[in-house]
């Protein structure tokens, strides 16, 4: 596999740092992502979204869920101690992980939720008023009288 070294566009731009760590992340040489445990990520409207993790046998006091630096971290540990229990057959991993997922600008945590071995996270992409789009009122040549046009919001 090819690596590319994004060294010059950081001497060359100013505050496209996340970009470029982006790419840095999409094209690094660690192939080996964690599979454990399984997760859906779905939109359901047009702006939110759910990721759902399968977290069976972990109860919400083992989830410990976190935004930091960009990121939604996702961890669990188990507390309990299994050790007065005999199984003949473990198939129920309740292993510890760590997930992450990159946020993009805008987009918060709105809730979270545990049923039925399941963590479902809720997010929404919240765009501030400086950034949606607006449309701006063309005052004539002809007018005397100069006046201020107040820009007004596009729905």
């Amino acid at each position: 596999m090819r690596s590319y070294d994004f060294a010059p566009l950081y001497r060359a731009t100013v505050g496209f740092d996340r970009i470029a760590d982006l790419m840095d992340r999409a094209l690094s040489s660690d192939v080996a992502q964690p599979t454990y445990p399984p997760y859906n990520i779905e939109k359901t409207a047009e702006d939110a979204y759910r990721i759902s993790i399968a977290v069976a046998g972990f109860s919400p006091e083992d989830l410990t869920v976190e935004v930091r630096d960009g990121a939604l971290h996702v961890a669990a540990r188990k507390t309990a101690d299994d050790s007065e229990r005999a199984f003949l057959h473990r198939g129920i991993a309740t292993r510890a992980f760590e997930r992450r997922f990159a946020l993009a600008d805008h987009v918060r945590v709105v809730g979270a939720t545990h049923e039925h071995g399941m963590l479902h996270l809720d997010l929404v992409r919240e765009t501030p008023e400086a950034l949606k789009p607006r449309r701006i009122e063309i005052a004539r040549a002809g007018d005397v009288e100069v006046k201020a046009v107040e820009a007004q919001p596009i729905n």
